[in-house]
């Protein structure tokens, strides 16, 4: 949950933010106002709900409700009237889909946290293992997922040259997932098998087995982020499968393997299915974006940098084999956790400071072709 509000999510709002205006040419109304805040107020809600579960502290919990409900009520309602306004066309992709009504995953995840800060701080009282579950699945599929296939749908073909998903691809993700969602929300299950829940693993796991089928075809396999989306995919359907097994009778399973599964189901969903997709996408969409705007405002004579001079291919690749082998020492923490667990989230941290250092570089390489040129004029 902190792992999501404090990296995930302000990452995920930045990059909806310039996709909005770039894939549906519409503009995020305030994006300039709200953005900002919406990182330092996401550092401090995922620290206010660390120190309120790690201390029993009711206070943080208020605070985290209600810094979260301001800052991101207002994202919800700034993607929901640039969705308003957007142009859908008759013949439309999953990722203007997803755009059109993404703000109606982040609302839900928004209100069943707000819903369980509530709970855990006593302020009302409400069945917390039903909503726990809710809010999970909302923000692990309704909102991570979706949004991951949806945007994927246009980023991986256009940059990894990977065939391009069917009309049926573009017709069912992302909207399939929200409507189980929906369903599994409104419904409670009477004899205590969750029908809806194993019907959306079933769903995850087609999904992820025909963008599986697609990731392969792709023939920039050469890009160090490609390794990337491969594991991302298996991710989601292991991590679907894992979850079949265990909501079935599942007496013929060994203890150990019944014990580790929820610590390999959330690595898998989390790192697998959600860090590397952002990372692979944002090495390739930050450069692009460089180059866009530089391409934009510099006149045509004169070079700019290519996306490959922006973020250097060898510091992708050293970053995502750094992130990998943090993922497979997670998955190793349940045969011994005092060791590997502090390893692999040292290395997991430093794949993730070394993203951060090369979009910073990105971002300065941008600010001095601006200033070269500001000064090459006067």
């Amino acid at each position: 949950m902190c792992w999501h509000w404090g990296m995930l999510a302000p990452i995920m709002i930045g990059a909806l933010f310039q996709l909005f205006p770039v894939v549906a040419g519409q503009a995020v109304p305030g994006a300039k106002k709200i953005s900002p805040f919406v990182a330092l107020a996401s550092f401090c809600v995922s620290v206010a709900l660390s120190f309120g579960f790690l201390y029993e502290n009711r206070i943080a919990f208020i605070l985290a409700m209600l810094m979260a409900s301001l800052i991101y009520g207002a994202v919800v309602c700034a993607l929901a009237l640039a969705a308003w306004r957007m142009a859908l066309p008759t013949h439309h992709d999953a990722s203007l889909l997803t755009l059109r009504w993404i703000a109606l995953p982040l609302l839900m995840v928004l209100g069943l946290g707000v819903a369980l800060a509530g709970g855990f701080a006593g302020a009302w009282e409400i069945n917390l293992t039903a909503v726990l579950t809710r809010h999970v699945a909302w923000a692990g599929l309704g909102w991570v997922a979706a949004l991951v296939s949806g945007i994927a749908s246009t980023v991986v073909p256009m940059f990894w040259q990977s065939p391009k998903p069917s009309a049926r691809w573009h017709q069912s993700v992302p909207v399939v997932l929200w409507l189980l969602l929906m369903l599994m929300t409104l419904f409670d299950s009477q004899d205590g098998i969750p029908y809806w829940t194993i019907l959306l693993a079933l769903v995850v796991m087609c999904l992820a087995a025909f963008a599986f089928k697609n990731v392969m075809k792709a023939k920039r396999r050469f890009d160090p982020a490609w390794t990337l989306w491969v594991a991302c995919v298996l991710s989601w359907f292991s991590s679907a499968m894992l979850y079949l097994m265990l909501a079935v009778p599942h007496d013929y399973l060994p203890a150990f393997f019944i014990d580790a599964s929820p610590w390999w189901i959330g690595v898998l969903g989390l790192v697998g299915g959600a860090v590397f997709p952002v990372n692979a996408m944002l090495g390739k969409i930050i450069p692009f974006l460089v180059f866009l705007h530089l391409r934009r405002q510099i006149p045509t004579p004169q070079r700019i940098p290519t996306m490959q001079e922006v973020i250097l291919p060898q510091h992708l690749l050293l970053q995502a084999r750094l992130v990998v082998v943090a993922f497979l020492g997670l998955l190793m923490v349940p045969v011994a956790p005092s060791i590997i667990l502090p390893l692999a989230g040292c290395i997991f941290a430093a794949s993730q400071m070394l993203i951060g250092a090369l979009i910073l570089r990105a971002l300065f390489r941008y600010r001095h072709e601006l200033k070269r040129v500001i000064f090459a004029k006067n």
